[in-house]
């Protein structure tokens, strides 16, 4: 049996599957104060009657890592780069515990400036005394050559509780991008480390002593421990969970778009034959470009309970929450006291509460309140539509990639829509009616973010460098470095990078049978001294593909091996 946990912005959902299918199912409110106790109950409420020895693993995605990003609550952290001649690195990221140091290596990895190593421990000192923590180190070409990396994070190591260094994170020559990542791995470090720590807490609790991995951005998941050395993985962990919650149901030959609605945002993507689209460089969150895999995915401030105003004579929606809907409690009308207005809500929802919430917009609008709550709900999903095409426009704007190739000169246009989140069903149905196309909600629609923690597979990547001229293969993410013939090929380094790969893989929970790998960069280019070709230069990236888990059936929806 597996058990999937979402921790979202406003419940925390949670699943547990079986060789039966879904077994248990749960929404708690997410208390992000005491998110031991948020974690706990839900724990609580779907291991109820279980025998616990039959769990395998628990498959988690937050919401948290994100949210310290977007809100800008980040601590303060420490920066230390090296780049040697070109454009100043401060330019990139600078923060008042941003540094330079002199040291500087060429696009071969061969040092071409001496590492200012006097420098640093008077850095750290600096950091130290500022009550800074957390720190990452990136150079320019480390991942042609982490040496440098290596010997700024020893210096720093005596001052810091933990030191980042930017060839960890991507093997990719962006160094901006490298920049931005290294310093989102340090920034989000303490507060994911605590969470790390709760949700063990809660774990040790129910006497659960299974396997926890997390969810990631790209759809698949790591191991949880490995994800204190990449916190920054866990950054929009929370629409991937959407998008794998949807994935077994979206039809093939299709344009799919999935739309996940909360409380308090949407979350959307588009799925192109089933699969999912990728951002290619890396997810841009906030003011910050990364190097980080991930969906490319869209949020928009319209949920369940954001608030409805009139201004100007219009309704608008969000992008704010004040709390629940007034039907439920609540002090500021929302598209939920709507959907009770007009008889969708459950029996829990006061309708009479939730029409004296709408009376003043319908008295601003000079309408009743029946039609007031049909414009409200009429402006949400229009609101829902046209943030969705805003996405797809960007889409078609420059080029993207799907896990399984590269998808350049083609417009996408979704013709269907797979809805999940809570308030899906009232959603799907005005949806169908503004909507040119198909549109359906997802099986278990209001706990599908909690199934796609569960059913998303091992996901990994590594990336292999090889100079023929230096006679030299490194894979710096991987810490490997070996010698090589000066005959080495394209396809001896394909070769190579696909065994490290399963390898890598298998280490991190993979299931051997149904490990789909595949190239998804190479380039080569000769390396020429005077008129003479001296070598070759030779670069390639792979990955396991992201996908739901193997044994999993999405037609019986049940787990065909129960050893999971």
């Amino acid at each position: 049996m597996i058990i999937g946990l979402d921790v979202g912005g406003t419940h925390t959902d949670v699943v547990l599957i079986s060789a039966q299918g879904l077994v248990a199912e749960a929404k708690v409110p997410t208390d992000f104060s005491n998110l031991f106790n948020t974690v706990l109950d839900g724990l609580n409420c779907v291991t109820l009657g279980i025998n616990i020895q039959k769990i395998r693993r628990l498959v988690l995605s937050t919401t948290l890592t994100t949210n310290l990003v977007v809100q800008n609550k980040l601590p303060a952290v420490g920066m230390v780069t090296a780049a040697g001649p070109g454009i100043d690195p401060a330019l990139f990221h600078p923060h008042p515990h941003y540094y330079k140091t002199a040291g500087a290596l060429d696009h071969r990895g061969r040092e071409i400036e001496p590492l200012d190593e006097k420098r640093l421990p008077e850095i750290g000192l600096k950091l130290k005394q500022s009550g800074v923590r957390y720190a990452g180190v990136v150079t320019k070409f480390s991942v042609r050559n982490p040496e440098h990396e290596k010997r700024m994070a020893a210096a720093l190591a005596p001052f810091c509780e933990h030191v980042f260094m930017g060839h960890q994170f991507s093997g990719a020559l962006n160094f901006p991008r490298r920049i931005a990542t290294t310093y989102l791995n340090a920034a989000v470090y303490p507060s994911h480390k605590q969470f790390f720590e709760f949700v063990q807490k809660s774990l040790n609790q129910q006497g659960l002593g299974v396997p926890i991995r997390i969810l990631k951005p790209d759809g698949g998941n790591m191991q949880f421990d490995a994800s204190l050395d990449y916190p920054a993985q866990t950054i929009l962990s929370g629409p991937s969970a959407s998008v794998m919650g949807a994935l077994a149901y979206a039809p093939r030959g299709n344009t799919s778009l999935v739309i996940d609605i909360g409380g308090t945002t949407t979350d959307m993507a588009v799925l192109v034959n089933g699969v999912p689209l990728l951002a290619r460089s890396g997810i841009e969150i906030g003011p910050y470009k990364t190097s980080i895999r991930a969906m490319l995915t869209h949020s928009i401030g319209v949920g369940g309970d954001s608030v409805v105003r009139v201004q100007n004579g219009a309704i608008t929606i969000g992008p704010d929450r004040a709390g629940c809907a007034m039907a439920y409690g609540g002090s500021s009308p929302t598209p939920t006291d709507a959907f009770c207005v007009l008889g969708r809500a459950d029996f829990r929802a006061d309708r009479k509460r939730a029409a004296e919430g709408l009376a003043p917009i319908a008295q601003m609008l000079e309408v009743p309140v029946q039609e007031a709550a049909e414009r409200i709900f009429r402006k949400a999903c229009v609101q829902i539509l046209e943030g969705a095409q805003k996405m797809v426009d960007h889409i078609n704007s420059k080029p993207v990639y799907t896990v399984h190739e590269m998808v350049e000169d083609i417009q996408i246009q979704p013709d269907h829509i797979l809805v999940l989140g809570g308030p899906a069903e009232q959603f799907a149905e005005k949806l169908a009616t503004l909507f040119d196309g198909k549109v359906a909600t997802v099986p278990h629609y209001h706990v599908a973010n909690a199934i796609g923690c569960a059913l998303a597979s091992t996901t990994c990547e590594v990336c292999i460098y090889a100079d023929t001229a230096r006679k030299i293969l490194t894979a710096p993410s991987e810490n490997i470095s070996k010698k090589i013939s000066p005959d080495f090929s394209m396809r001896d380094c394909r070769d190579i990078a696909l065994r490290l790969l399963r390898e890598k893989a298998l280490r991190h929970g993979a299931h051997p049978d149904s490990l789909e790998m595949e190239i998804i960069e190479q380039s080569q280019f000769n390396m020429i001294r005077g008129f003479q070709t001296i070598g070759k230069n030779i670069r390639v990236r792979a990955q396991v593909k992201p996908g739901l888990i193997h044994g999993y059936d999405p037609k019986t929806e049940k787990l065909m091996r129960d050893d999971l």
